[in-house]
C-alpha cells in the first residue's frame, strides 16, 4: 500500500499545471468526491491493522501534497490573469465597437438612382415579381410570337393551353408595373419602378438570370420626345458627372415608338468605347389603350436600365457575378 502511496505521490508530482483547463483536470483527478486521493481513503479497510497508523499518515501526507499543488498552481494563474490584465489598456474605458456592415453595392447604386428621381418629382411604384402573360407581355404590346414569350428565354411558372388561364411568369421587366399603374391612377403619372427581374439567360460574366432595373413612366397632356431627351440628359449628368459625354441613337422596343437608346463614353478621350446604359421612348398608344388611358388624349415617355450596369460603369467592375457571391473582400470595398 505504501508503494501505491509513493507512486500517487510522485504522480502528483509530475502533473503539469499551466492553465486554468489544466488546473481543473488536476482537481478532478486527485482530489475531488471520485478522485485518486478520496478512493485510497475508501481502502483503508483492506489494511491490516498493525500498518494503519503508518498508512493513513503517508494518505494524510499525500493528500496534504495534492491540496498544496492545487492551491500554488491556482495562485500562480491568478496572479498571471492579473498582470495580463494590467498590461492592458485603461479597462475603464468603453470598448471598441463592433465594425458594422454597409449597404450592398447594387443598393447603394440603386438608392443613389432613386434620389435623382426624386430630385426630378418621380415617385415610386412596386408590383408582383410573379406575372401574368397578359400585364408581362400582351399589354406592353408583345405579339403573340415574340421570343420573349418562349421558354428558352422566360421563366414560367405555370404555362397552360386553356384559354380562359393565363400564364404566369417571372417577370422580365418592370414594365408591367408601368400597366398596374396606370389601370388604377389617373394622368398625370410621373412614377419609377425598381426590382428584380428574371430571364433565362446563361450565366457568364455579362449576363445573370437575376438582375435589378428602375423603369420610368411619365404621361401627361403634351409630353414630347424633347421632355424625354431632356430627362435622360439630366439624369446620366447627376449620375457621372456633368462632364459626361453621351449620345442618343434609335432603337426599337414593343411598348414605345419612336424608341431612343443612350450611351455614355467609357474611357479617355484618347481610348475607351460606346456603352448603353438605357433603352426608352414614347409609349406605344396600344400600350396606353391596353391600360384604359385615352391616347387621344395623353402621351408619354418610358424608360429602363438595368441597376448592375449602371453599378458595373460606376466601379469599373468586369464581372456581374460578383454582385452574387457573397465574398467579404469585394463587399468590403464599398464600406
Amino acid at each position: 500500500m505504501l508503494d501505491k502511496i509513493k507512486a500517487l505521490e510522485k504522480e502528483i508530482h509530475s502533473f503539469e499545471i499551466t492553465t486554468d483547463e489544466e488546473l481543473e483536470t488536476f482537481r478532478l483527478e486527485f482530489l475531488s468526491r471520485n478522485g485518486k486521493i478520496q478512493s485510497m481513503f475508501k481502502n483503508m479497510g483492506k489494511v491490516p491493522k498493525e500498518e494503519r497508523a503508518t498508512v493513513g499518515k503517508a494518505m494524510n501526507s499525500a493528500k496534504n501534497l495534492a491540496q498544496s499543488v492545487f492551491e500554488e498552481a491556482q495562485q500562480r494563474l491568478n496572479q498571471t490573469a492579473a498582470k495580463d490584465l494590467n498590461a492592458r489598456d485603461d479597462i475603464t474605458l468603453p470598448p471598441q465597437p463592433y465594425p458594422l456592415g454597409s449597404l450592398h453595392p447594387l443598393t447603394q447604386t440603386l438608392e443613389e438612382m432613386k434620389s435623382i428621381f426624386y430630385r426630378l418629382g418621380f415617385t415610386i411604384s412596386h408590383g408582383p415579381e410573379i406575372e401574368d402573360d397578359f400585364h408581362n407581355f400582351t399589354a406592353l404590346n408583345f405579339p403573340p410570337n415574340h421570343p420573349a414569350r418562349d421558354e428558352q428565354d422566360t421563366f414560367f411558372v405555370r404555362k397552360s393551353d386553356d384559354p380562359d388561364m393565363q400564364d404566369l411568369v417571372l417577370r422580365t421587366h418592370t414594365s408591367p408595373v408601368q400597366i398596374r399603374l396606370m389601370e388604377k391612377k389617373e394622368p398625370p403619372i410621373r412614377a419609377i419602378m425598381p426590382g428584380r427581374v428574371y430571364r433565362n439567360e446563361a450565366v457568364s460574366p455579362k449576363s445573370y438570370f437575376l438582375f435589378h432595373q428602375v423603369e420610368a413612366l411619365y404621361v401627361d397632356e403634351n409630353v414630347s420626345v424633347a421632355d424625354l431627351k431632356e430627362t435622360l440628359i439630366t439624369f446620366a449628368k447627376l449620375m457621372f458627372g456633368s462632364d459626361v459625354k453621351y449620345r442618343l441613337r434609335p432603337g426599337f422596343f414593343p411598348f414605345t415608338e419612336p424608341s431612343l437608346e443612350m450611351d455614355i463614353w467609357w474611357g479617355t478621350p484618347s481610348g475607351g468605347k460606346w456603352l448603353e446604359i438605357l433603352g426608352s421612348g414614347m409609349v406605344d398608344p396600344n400600350v396606353f389603350k391596353s391600360a384604359g388611358v385615352d391616347p387621344e388624349k395623353y402621351t408619354g415617355f418610358a424608360w429602363g436600365m438595368g441597376v448592375e450596369r449602371i453599378a458595373i460603369l460606376r466601379h469599373e467592375i468586369d464581372d456581374i457575378r460578383t454582385f452574387y457571391q457573397n465574398d467579404i473582400r469585394f463587399l468590403e470595398q464599398f464600406n
